[in-house]
């Protein structure tokens, strides 16, 4: 049978794995190899994918990639995961010990003032960047689902100026698959940093293992700092600290990166084995038994045929030996064997696969997993259980539920909006407002008091505080929608709606991972761009950048919440979430059109771990909350008040200079008067709009601040609510920001961004126009 005709609940044994290239050795690294037990444990509310258990960690799969898979039906697992009857709870150390690990003899100290560089490596979700951020005193963006850090990021660690540790985005393997994992790959092996700091998930070892390993072969440096070690503890599992230190031939320190324990011992180790060049003392896994004799004697044997050439391309022998078996074609062209040697390794590699009777991939992966059990047998007692993982199934019951999933993803996002506009954020601009307004009766009183000049007058209240101080008061806003999209993200729920909304995404073209960023592009387009290095395709890469600014950002509540109160009053719930919606549904039909012309064929397959859920860490969410609020006030005093000031001078002066007392004869109106005719058929033929469009470019906040520079209050006395509503349509829709146009020249190249602001414009400019046919037929 195959995969996809496994009940939920029952186990198998993988018998052969189907797919070809990247794919395949995808799903072999990530364990779905021959002779595994995998155990599936439910299907999406819409039936697909699945979630299977496989090397005691959960794993999502669609039911095509499933239906490549041969299994064999079991009555039970050989292999439970638990391990708790097999090994004696051992005195392991406390978190921060070190255990007996003993190194080859200092020899070759690195010359002083040397600037000691580490790659911090590991698996996607596994703590990375919280580890990052205790080593260097970062404030990186930490978050529950895989994929958060998508491009390198550098750092000193604290105290000692000479080091530089680089937080590499997540991979599974040293095989990549997706860009960020060639960012990781490619540094490690053209970088040649002094060290390694691999971080490992306690929770999760079985499956990090397998990267560890890899990182052993390149022969550099090495500590492997097992995060989450309070978990472990707190649910009665051990770790052999000693043992484990003993079979991987590098230093293992026990830590809690979150709650900053044991991160100032993965120092002194770091420093230690940088400085001395300590390698690792193991690089050999294989148990030369008759199981993987074949394996053993076929890798010895490359390595003895490419070892001059490694040499010369300096690549690490047993690491380039192993990766020209599996067929990496990075690596062979590194290699440049010449036909002969091509023909010996094709030859050396044939004669394994005949008597080991897998395929090369496959046995080379599985060489690797038959070492990380023998360890975790020696090493590793793992709970019977696990509080994080019996309250993960208990909650999934009702937000992954068939029937329940969806309505609860719609009244959590609802509920969002209600809270943002309507409760926290809008309390909290009402009281940040009346602190605006008196303030600025203040500045005027007191610029009045010193008889200070008109112009000058002018620019300050009707420049500064009335441009400037109307976009400040909507930081409540923009906060509280950033407070709930940080609660979603750090508990692990956004890795969960990926998963069910994957079959969704999939009719529209996209994979299930995409609504990572699309989520993301609700609070801001430029993070949520760089998000998309996760997907593993590049046309799917593109179609969801391209797709991203019809996700409302955070940018545009100003212009929202200033069109509501003025023209709207007591709706701007209803008002707010249709505007959401109407983002939404223009990206789905344009997602459609982009299926059947630029981006035709299938989304890539959906592998995926789903992390256990965690409480968001207090000290995290204040962080981005802070982060959020300085960004924007940064922007407030930098872009929008220089937008603000040059704004006020065009329209305050002619073409010589002299004060108008009319601004439509000014600058401004000249330049504006260009765009008037073609928003002139949307009703919105006001040179001052136009005005307020072009500085939305800059930055969308400039809309709102610009609008009461030229309009002062009297903006309800010009527009209709009509062409108010017609406004807001346009404003949802057309180019998003300077800053975010380069984030997408930046990923896809300029004719790309280029393209899109133009295109944006036209979708805004013909969903505007039906807007306005609707409205004066109802109205």
């Amino acid at each position: 049978m195959t995969l996809k005709e496994l009940a939920i609940g029952k186990s198998a044994v993988i018998r052969t794995v189907g797919a070809s290239g990247a794919l395949r050795q995808h799903f072999l690294d990530m364990g779905m190899i021959p002779g595994a037990e995998v155990t599936v444990v439910k299907f999406a509310p819409m039936g697909d994918p699945m979630e299977l258990q496989v090397h005691g960690y959960e794993l999502t799969l669609r039911l095509a990639e499933a239906e490549q898979i041969e299994v064999e039906e079991i009555s039970e697992r050989t292999n439970s995961h638990f391990r708790g009857e097999r090994l004696k709870p051992v005195d392991h150390p406390g978190l921060g010990e070190e255990g007996k690990y003993h190194s080859e003899e200092d020899a070759n100290p690195l010359p002083d003032g040397t600037v000691l560089t580490y790659a911090l490596v590991g698996n996607q979700n596994c703590g990375k960047t919280t580890l990052f951020n205790q080593l260097t005193g970062a404030n990186q963006h930490v978050g529950n689902f895989p994929g958060v850090t998508v491009d390198r990021k550098d750092g000193t660690i604290k105290g000692y100026p000479n080091t530089n540790v680089t937080d590499l985005p997540g991979i599974y393997s040293m095989s990549p698959y997706s860009s960020e994992e060639i960012v990781s790959r490619n540094f490690v092996l053209d970088e040649h940093p002094k060290a390694i700091i691999n971080i490992v998930d306690a929770t999760n070892i079985e499956r990090n293992l397998y990267l560890t390993m890899q990182l052993l072969e390149m022969d550099i440096p090495m500590v492997v700092a097992l995060n989450m070690m309070d978990e472990v503890i707190g649910n009665h599992g051990s770790i052999d600290v000693n043992t484990m230190e003993a079979l991987l031939g590098v230093p293992v320190i026990p830590i809690s990166a979150a709650k900053n324990e044991g991160v100032d011992e993965v120092i002194r180790h770091a420093l230690h084995v940088a400085k001395y060049q300590e390698r690792p003392l193991r690089q050999d896994f294989c148990d030369k038994s008759d199981h993987d004799g074949a394996v053993h004697r076929c890798i010895h044997a490359v390595i003895h045929l490419i070892e001059d050439h490694a040499e010369e391309a300096k690549l690490p022998v047993r690491f380039a030996a192993t990766k020209a078996i599996e067929g990496d074609s990075l690596i062979l062209e590194q290699l440049k064997l010449d036909q002969n040697e091509l023909d010996m390794l094709e030859h050396i590699v044939q004669q394994m696969e005949t008597e080991r009777e897998v395929d090369r991939s496959a046995a080379i992966a599985d060489m690797r997993f038959d070492f990380i059990e023998r360890l975790c047998e020696q090493t590793v007692v793992k709970p019977k259980e696990s509080k994080e993982r019996v309250r993960s199934e208990k909650i999934d019951k009702i937000l992954t539920g068939k029937y329940t999933a969806i309505p609860c993803f719609i009244g959590i996002m609802v509920l969002v909006f209600y809270l943002t506009f309507n409760v926290i954020g809008a309390f909290l601009q009402g009281i940040l407002e009346m602190g605006i307004d008196q303030l600025s009766r203040m500045a005027e009183a007191g610029l009045l008091a010193l008889n200070v000049n008109d112009a000058i007058r002018s620019l300050v209240i009707d420049g500064i505080f009335t441009g400037v101080g109307s976009v400040l008061s909507f930081l409540p806003i923009i906060v509280t929608l950033f407070f709930f999209l940080s609660m979603m993200e750090d508990s692990g729920y956004i890795a969960r709606v990926a998963f069910v909304m994957d079959k969704m995404l999939r009719k529209i073209g996209l994979s299930g991972r995409s609504i990572v960023p699309m989520l993301i592009g609700f609070g801001c387009t430029v993070p949520a761009v760089m998000a998309t290095r996760t997907l593993t395709s590049e046309r799917d890469r593109k179609m969801t950048i391209l797709l991203t600014p019809f996700m409302s950002c955070t940018a545009k509540l100003p212009i929202y919440a200033f069109f509501v109160s003025t023209f709207f009053p007591g709706k701007g719930g209803l008002i707010m979430s249709g505007l959401y919606v109407l983002g939404i549904v223009v990206g789905i039909l344009i997602a459609f059109l982009y299926r059947g012309t630029l981006f035709k064929g299938e989304p890539v397959p959906f592998v995926m771990e789903l992390p256990n859920y965690r409480l968001p860490g207090a000290k995290n969410v204040a962080q981005l909350l802070w982060e959020k609020a300085k960004d924007f006030l940064q922007k407030a005093f930098t872009v929008i008040l220089m937008a603000t000031i040059v704004v006020w001078f065009l329209q305050s002066f002619d073409l010589h200079l002299n004060l108008v007392e009319n601004s439509a004869d000014s600058i401004l109106a000249m330049i504006a008067g260009a765009l008037v005719p073609i928003l002139r058929p949307l009703g919105l033929g006001d040179w001052r709009i136009c005005t307020a469009l072009i500085s939305g470019f800059m930055a969308k906040e400039s809309v709102v601040s610009t609008l009461e520079v030229l309009f002062g209050g009297g903006i309800a006395s010009v527009l209709t609510p009509l062409s108010a509503g017609v406004l807001l349509v346009f404003s949802l829709l057309y180019t998003p920001c300077v800053a975010a146009v380069a984030s997408v020249r930046r990923e896809l190249g300029t004719k790309w961004a280029v393209g899109m602001v133009f295109w944006q414009c036209l979708i805004a400019w013909v969903v505007a126009i039906i807007t306005r046919g609707i409205g004066m037929l109802l109205f």
